[in-house]
């Protein structure tokens, strides 16, 4: 049977037995947070850098040719040779196709002839009519004869002139709409021709975006299927009216496409320049920390890093500009701040900045 004295020693022995293994877990844990505080956090640094940064605004549209035009058959005739198909390139007033004109080329010689018959009469009796020989009532008649004359010929020379079918603009021919041995109306479409050297593209922009908008903005287009190229536009016309229906105005931009790369109907995405800051201190947008309505970087040195509050303005492409906060030559951290906090020590690369700067 134990004593209470026994018993008494047995907890006392216990009791110090527990306390002296909390305090070796509290020293391990100090000890744990010393070590990782003293460890140097691998980061990617990069510099700010100057250089030339936007505002912009996003837009979608179609893109179309402000050049597209129907072809139409002057005369009626069958279709008697093709000298054109889809997709050739054709210059204004080339021909291309051919109609019967047999019947209107030989129209246009019976007027030529009468034409002449009629120039002769009128030079016979141009001396007789300045020797009196001849009224001054029939000598006008004559003359207002042959000018009747001289304009059926040139319509009757015309028309036959019209049985050769020309494109009435220069471009790519889109569509053939006439075969050969078909019979033809007058003002029917036989071919349509579209200019693809320049294209065109009408944004629908909210209104309240109307003040950052004119004429003369620049901006870049992408579609789908060449994603990673960046086609060149301009705004060169903003609607002056709002369209009630849905609260926007249409910007009108245009797009060089003298290599033919886009086509109309293309669905295009366009980035509009409206507002340049020149030789703008820049750095990654990456590397900002957005915490309790303040926007802050983590600056680096002496292998430390400092938390610092910066004023930031536009941001394109992926960059960012610094209006206050940094200067030039100081480095911030882009890849690897999440777990930082003041006083960190960081182990830094500059493999960022080569792709940043570059």
């Amino acid at each position: 049977m134990k004593t209470p004295t026994t018993v008494f020693a047995a907890l006392t022995f216990a009791s110090l037995a527990t306390l002296s293994g909390c305090g070796t877990g509290e020293a391990s844990v100090n000890d744990a947070e010393t070590i990782q505080a003293a460890t140097p956090v691998p980061v990617e640094v990069a510099q700010p850098y100057r250089l030339d940064i936007f505002a912009t605004y996003d837009a979608t549209a179609t893109i179309a040719s402000d050049a597209d035009a129907p072809v139409l058959a002057r005369v009626a005739g069958e279709v008697v040779e093709l000298l054109v198909e889809e997709g050739d390139v054709v210059k204004a007033g080339q021909v291309l196709a051919r109609l019967d004109g047999e019947r209107l080329r030989l129209e246009m010689l019976a007027a030529k002839a009468n034409l002449e018959q009629a120039r002769k009469e009128y030079k016979r009796n141009v001396d007789l009519h300045k020797r009196g020989l001849v009224s001054t009532s029939m000598f006008e008649g004559l003359k207002y004869d042959l000018a009747a004359l001289e304009a059926t010929f040139e319509l009757k020379a015309l028309n036959y002139d019209y049985s050769k079918i020309r494109a009435t603009i220069p471009g790519v021919v889109s569509a053939r709409e006439i075969k050969p041995g078909q019979n033809v109306t007058v003002n029917q479409v036989a071919f349509r021709i579209t200019d693809t050297a320049e294209l065109v593209a009408y944004l629908q922009i909210p209104q309240a975006q109307l003040p950052k908008f004119q004429a003369g903005h620049s901006a870049t287009l992408t579609v789908a299927s060449m994603p990673e190229t960046d086609f060149p536009a301009s705004i060169v016309r903003i609607s002056p009216t709002i369209d009630t229906r849905n609260g926007t105005f249409r910007a009108t931009a245009v797009i060089d496409n003298s290599d033919h790369r886009l086509a109309p109907g293309m669905f295009g995405r366009f980035t509009i320049a409206y507002e340049k800051h020149a030789d703008a201190l820049v750095i990654p947008a990456a590397a900002l920390l957005d915490e309790d309505d303040l926007t802050s970087v983590y600056v680096v040195s002496d292998g430390e890093v400092v938390r610092r509050i910066v004023e930031t303005g536009i941001e394109a492409d992926g960059k960012i500009e610094i209006l206050g906060g940094l200067d030039e030559n100081e480095s911030i951290v882009v890849v690897g701040h999440s777990g930082l906090r003041d006083g960190s020590k960081v182990l830094a690369s500059n493999k960022f900045q080569d792709s940043f700067s570059g």
